[in-house]
């Protein structure tokens, strides 16, 4: 089961949260719906090429990431949305498309929008297109380190 390795991470690490089992969704606005959890309270995980080095953003399912800002806030020439190609690899426990925003664990950058960091909790995909996890954010900015972005979303989805 893919979620096992994020688990015994988040196991060793004293954190409490939730596995919440869903029926199989793939888009981040069906895994709102099918969970029951209003899009901008879902976090999802976008993979990018920041200047050719994989990055990842979490933001709300609901939101698109805003490419001017990105590229601005990280100062790089060139800032797209990477190919399942360029970074299956980088996870190879995950379905594609169904990474964690744990960059730590696959040795990625990872930015986030304040509008997550300003929620009590986090819920995102656990590895699989059927499970999510939700926790405190306290303890996700504590494990990842991410760097928080106030821009980092353009209009909603």
């Amino acid at each position: 089961m893919p979620i096992m390795r994020l688990r015994e991470y988040l196991d060793a690490q004293s954190v409490k949260y939730v596995v919440h089992i869903h029926s199989p969704a793939y888009t981040a606005q069906e895994i709102a719906m099918a969970a029951h959890i209003p899009g901008k309270e879902l976090a999802k995980t976008v993979i990018v090429k920041i200047d050719g080095r994989t990055a990842m953003v979490v933001m709300p399912a609901n939101e698109r990431i805003n490419f001017a800002f990105l590229k601005e806030a990280t100062g790089a020439h060139d800032v797209a949305i990477a190919r399942e190609d360029e970074f299956e690899k980088l996870f190879p426990d995950c379905e594609v498309g169904a990474m964690p925003p744990f960059g730590n664990l696959y040795e990625t950058e990872v930015f986030v929008s304040e509008r997550l960091a300003d929620h009590a909790e986090i819920t995102f995909n656990a590895c699989s297109h059927r499970e999510l996890i939700r926790m405190p954010y306290e303890d996700f900015q504590r494990l990842v380190k991410p760097t928080v972005l106030k821009s980092l979303s353009a209009a909603a989805v």
